[in-house]
């Protein structure tokens, strides 16, 4: 079986499951669907208050296995019995919406943000203010955030994620001498000499159209702050305002340095640029280092935060897709609901499903990292620490805009820079039409 990602891209277990984002957008928002999810939703009778039904999307094996084993501590813990309805990742995107209008499982797997919030509206999730009074020591206040729906209540529970950052080697800095920018006007001497030393100073692939979305929200979020960032996803705020086209002039100052070709390049090939040195940098989240499948090369690995290009906001938010469950409209054990939502919310149950999956890091800042490789240790800090967390473009707005109008829009623009206002013209007229829908 093979899940693909929004762009088509095939990726290896467990990446693949960091880095699908939602196959069928349109089909999620728009309200159409194949009820084919539906067959693999709760059985469970109005009567049955020892079992729970879980909804997941857990189909690769490596998720799959570890979550396994925090569903069987569960049921040591609590005498309740977890029913796992998997469906693979792509079907259980496609069909996310006819499914929890249907006969849904109790709790189901999704993601946090604009895609949580937005099943909320619908009246589609429950909200679990109930669970979050007794789990919210338990998590930094940024994923507090990151957990409530537009009415300010809580409708899910986070488990595990990963930044995005700027990753580099650290014996070619040693070597050159270069020292990790702090500001967008260090960052940019930092390429230039980078190329005057013969580097790629930024790797790059955008074959598969969804890494530029990446590049587009940090120079967002660094220069505008983390609200206008997410009311311009949230199709609030306009993509012609001045505050856009000024992310847009920054990216263009950054452009010279990508890599040259990154249309017929994907992640990984560009990941391959910095594993053998030949690039400076790459921006992108934590799953680059299963590219490094030398343990020295592995070791050389670093990363840091996107520097800084208004004082105003400073680093103080850090893009980190975060997944985690909801509970369906009218599950049908709500008592045993409560208990395994809180029992997920806990860091012991986030321990346990690390130790089958380290692709990822806990969302809770009370579970230990004692485990932790380097990378998880300083990924895990930089998310403790941040003030504000988004998803990525397509988990923080409607993945049928993303799809159909960003993603084809920002190879636009990288391919001529020079057609910025026409080509924001254009993503507004098109987002005032889908967001209307």
């Amino acid at each position: 079986m093979t899940d693909l990602s929004p762009s088509g891209l095939s990726l290896p277990s467990p990446s693949r499951r960091s880095l699908l984002r939602g196959v069928g957008g349109a089909a999620l928002v728009a309200g159409a669907g194949i009820p084919l999810l539906s067959a693999c939703g709760s059985s469970t009778s109005s009567s049955d208050t020892k079992t729970v039904s879980v909804g997941s999307n857990d189909s690769d094996a490596v998720p799959k296995k570890a979550y396994a084993a925090v569903y069987s501590a569960f049921q040591k813990q609590s005498g309740l019995t977890v029913k796992v309805n998997t469906k693979d990742h792509n079907t259980f995107q496609e069909q996310i919406n006819s499914y929890l209008q249907g006969t849904p499982d109790d709790v189901f797997k999704w993601f946090a943000g604009y895609r949580m919030q937005f099943f909320a509206q619908k009246g589609l999730a429950s909200p679990i203010d109930d669970v979050w009074a007794k789990i919210g020591d338990n998590f930094p206040d940024a994923m507090k955030k990151l957990s409530k729906g537009a009415d300010g209540k809580y409708y899910f529970v986070p488990m595990t994620t990963y930044p995005w950052a700027l990753f580099y080697r650290k014996s070619v800095f040693q070597a050159k001498g270069y020292e990790v920018p702090t500001t967008w006007d260090q960052l940019i001497t930092l390429c230039k000499q980078m190329k005057k030393d013969g580097l790629v100073p930024i790797a790059f692939g955008d074959k598969d159209a969804w890494p530029a979305m990446g590049t587009f929200d940090q120079i967002n979020f660094r220069l505008n702050g983390y609200d206008f960032h997410v009311e311009l996803m949230a199709g609030k705020a306009a993509w012609t305002d001045a505050k856009v086209k000024a992310v847009f002039d920054h990216w263009s100052e950054l452009l010279p340095y990508h890599q040259d070709g990154f249309m017929g390049r994907t992640w990984q090939d560009a990941a391959q640029t910095l594993v053998s040195k030949k690039a400076g940098m790459y921006l992108l989240g934590t799953f680059v280092a299963q590219q490094f499948t030398n343990k020295a090369d592995l070791e050389d690995l670093d990363f840091f935060a996107f520097p800084e290009i208004n004082s105003a906001f400073g680093q103080d938010t850090v893009e980190a897709p975060t997944d985690g469950f909801m509970v369906s409209k009218s599950p049908k054990n709500k008592d045993g609901v409560a208990k395994l939502m809180e029992y997920l919310g806990t860091p012991a149950a986030e321990e346990l499903y690390l130790k089958g999956d380290p692709s990822v890091v806990a969302a809770s800042n009370k579970a230990s990292t004692a485990a932790y490789s380097t990378l998880q240790k300083k990924a895990f800090e930089m998310i403790g620490s941040a003030k504000s967390l988004t998803q990525f473009m397509d988990r923080d707005s409607r993945p049928d805009f993303t799809s159909t109008v960003m993603q084809p829009g920002l190879q636009k623009f990288l391919q001529n820079p020079k057609g910025v206002d026409s080509l924001l013209s254009s993503i507004e007229r098109q987002k005032k039409t889908i967001f209307a829908s």
